[in-house]
């Protein structure tokens, strides 16, 4: 454990604050200690996209750029006030190779991501917005308090408006 805390450094984000612009190389393991972060990106016709939100206790990434070394296509940003634990790629892969129980951790969190992802495109090419509603409130319970609602919506793939519609017909439940 000491090893692994040598290796990083804690940062503070304020509200908004990035992390990652698209067009930058990701070079860092990134684990979110308090606050919440969003993953997304920029269609060509300027549209924003929300990939994924990072809460407390979650680990964030792009994973793309990371793995490839090229120019991510993605932006990270902190919606609330934030803290990260950050470890350098080199640093890190260090770690990996010096500590199996590291690696082997590292290794189920990837095969939990992937599960994560299968299940969300399923949800999204399958499932109603009422449905990928109630799953999104079972992943991140916290974040409505947390983030605007037009992210939220972005998340889903509907409307504001629908999903303004979708929030209604359950609270009226």
């Amino acid at each position: 454990m000491d090893r692994i805390g040598a290796a990083s450094v804690e940062k503070k984000l304020r509200k908004w604050q990035s992390l990652l612009h698209d067009g930058e190389v990701w070079k860092m393991n990134c684990f979110i200690t308090s606050g919440c972060f969003r993953l997304y990106r920029f269609s060509p016709d300027g549209t924003d996209h929300t990939l994924r939100f990072g809460v407390e206790n979650w680990w964030i990434s792009d994973q793309e750029s990371y793995n490839h070394d090229r120019p991510s296509e993605c932006n990270i940003e902190a919606l609330t006030a934030s803290t990260v634990i950050l470890w350098p790629k080199l640093k890190w892969e260090e770690l990996l190779h010096t500590i199996p129980a590291l690696k082997l951790f590292q290794d189920q969190l990837f095969a939990r991501s992937l599960e994560m992802s299968n299940r969300r495109i399923y949800s999204l090419i399958s499932g109603s917005a009422e449905e990928r509603y109630l799953e999104f409130q079972k992943t991140y319970p916290n974040v409505f308090n947390q983030v605007p609602l037009h992210m939220v919506a972005s998340y889903l793939g509907i409307s504001r408006e629908t999903l303004s519609r979708v929030r209604a017909s359950f609270t009226k439940k």
